[in-house]
């Protein structure tokens, strides 16, 4: 499986090509920040009004898919409830990302791009998500490549974890 990183920029996530894009959101976090905020704009509030008309809520467990073209260039949003952000902890991330990856496993997606739960409020440090996401991810060994949405700060704080997990990976196939 290979790591890539992508800041959360419109433009450079418009140019992604990926099957689908998977995005967690809270309860309590409104307006939409981070990934999902800049492509709720893309949407025309298409997210957005999924709220405010009930339809959706970030409840935890709560699973959405949206078809996204023609406005984005990838075939699905998926956005997965992450419950309250003040109740976030390590064990809310886990439970967020492992239904994230068996959502996608079973929509048979192979190539995504991700947001991590917490990172657009900073609710988690990136390296403590990128540890936590590499021992789940390896229990789902049919995604290809993932393009994680992070800003170039987190980006160079989750690379050193990334290069930790591959020289431990090709040690234990030695």
């Amino acid at each position: 499986m290979e790591v890539r990183f992508v800041p959360p920029d419109l433009r450079r996530l418009d140019e992604l090509k990926c099957e689908a894009i998977a995005l967690p959101f809270f309860t309590d976090v409104r307006p939409l920040r981070g990934a999902l905020g800049l492509l709720d704009w893309r949407l025309c509030g298409q997210v957005s009004r999924l709220l405010l008309r009930g339809h959706a809520s970030g409840a935890a467990e709560e699973a959405i898919l949206i078809p996204a073209r023609p406005r984005l260039t990838y075939d699905k949003l998926f956005l997965f409830g992450a419950g309250a952000a003040s109740e976030f902890d390590d064990a809310v991330f886990e439970q967020v990302v492992e239904r994230m990856l068996v959502t996608l496993d079973r929509a048979r997606v192979r190539v995504s791009v991700f947001g991590l739960p917490g990172r657009s409020l900073d609710a988690i440090s990136p390296e403590r998500a990128m540890e936590l996401y590499l021992e789940r991810m390896g229990a789902h060994p049919e995604h290809d490549q993932v393009t994680l949405i992070e800003p170039p700060d987190a980006q160079r704080r989750m690379g050193p974890v990334v290069e930790r997990a591959k020289r431990r990976e090709r040690a234990l196939s030695e």
